[in-house]
């Protein structure tokens, strides 16, 4: 799959209905969990961090591949020289 490929499809996905709740949703629960862990449970409350934390590095690196082409293109368009 080259870059343009892959940019699109990371844009249809971050655009798709179905993985924007799918995110929300499993957000919502890791964050519900982590807040209602006990005081004594750290790590439970630790793993649920983790979890979210890496949601996030999930989302962004598919927003990076958009990144990546969206500058790829804008490169393309510079005068060579600069």
């Amino acid at each position: 799959m080259n870059q343009e490929q892959r940019e699109i499809s990371a844009q249809n996905l971050l655009a798709n209905p179905l993985f924007i709740e799918a995110f929300s949703v499993v957000e919502e629960e890791l964050l519900t969990l982590w807040k209602t862990t006990g005081s004594i449970d750290i790590d439970q409350r630790e793993a649920f961090w983790l979890a979210l934390r890496l949601l996030e590095r999930l989302k962004g690196h598919i927003s990076s591949v958009v990144e990546t082409g969206v500058m790829a293109k804008m490169l393309e368009k510079q005068h060579p020289y600069i």
